[in-house]
């Protein structure tokens, strides 16, 4: 998120097991396990406030991490990512990937999309597997895929994707009201997998948290609309470094 790094400083968190870490020996991948690799980190930056932000899977880490570690974080930024992770948050993406598909029924290429989802559950280990799966079900992440710039649909089309073992089922629903600090809760209108109905629960249990619904984007507002992503990311964090009002409850749009 370059355009983010004009206004602080970030320190991206790449899960144990990718980037350049090795797999755990156990194989005992979990939301509590991945919170106590992110406290590692802030323990060992140092600095006085810390604000997290997760993404899609990086937003269940970043709440099991408030929820394990409270009083630790300034803010939180839970980005496109839900409550759970299971049957819930698989039969509504369901509901979702439908909508999709009507959506752009006149396109040939959502075939494909649709037909790379229906064979979600077929197993997959290796990075050129998980890749060639993902590059095939990218289109349903945006707004509007075919309607984006060549240049960007070109870099996303050739993302590398790297596989980790699965965390297993995760709800903390019933948690969300002891979450106490600052929170911004992002989604785009779009987003088929994280959508709406998950934000606004979030935003619905926790007590300081703020809402903002992109209308133009779908998994990656970052990408869509990123003028407005900088611009939301940067007036919440000043709030919470100037502790200006109460954070009163809201949402926009």
């Amino acid at each position: 998120m370059p355009l983010l790094e004009r206004h602080m400083t970030a320190v991206y968190v790449a899960p144990v097991g990718a980037g350049e870490s090795g797999e755990l020996s156990d194989g005992h991948y979990s939301m509590e396990r991945y919170a106590r690799f992110v406290d590692g980190l802030v323990d060992h930056l140092g600095v006085p406030e810390v604000s997290l932000m997760g993404h899609s899977a990086g937003g269940f880490v970043a709440l099991q991490y408030e929820l394990d570690h409270p009083g630790k974080l300034a803010g939180l930024i839970l980005y496109d990512s839900a409550p759970l992770f299971g049957p819930d948050l698989h039969a509504e993406a369901e509901v979702q990937m439908s909508a999709f598909e009507q959506r752009h029924a006149g396109r040939s290429e959502v075939a494909d999309v649709v037909a790379a989802y229906r064979h979600s559950e077929t197993p997959r280990t290796t990075k050129c597997e998980v890749t060639e799966h993902v590059r095939r079900l990218l289109p349903a992440y945006f707004a509007d895929y075919w309607g984006m710039p060549n240049e960007l649909r070109g870099a996303v089309g050739n993302v590398e994707v790297e596989y980790i073992p699965s965390a297993g089922n995760w709800d903390v629903r019933d948690a969300l009201g002891k979450v106490s600090i600052p929170t911004q809760i992002l989604v785009g209108r779009y987003d088929w997998i994280c959508p709406v109905r998950w934000a606004e629960e979030m935003h619905e249990e926790i007590a300081v948290s703020r809402l903002t619904v992109f209308e133009s984007s779908g998994h990656f507002v970052h990408l869509e609309e990123p003028e407005a992503f900088v611009r939301t990311v940067t007036e919440f964090l000043a709030d919470v470094a100037g502790r200006t009002g109460d954070h009163p409850k809201g949402t926009r749009r």
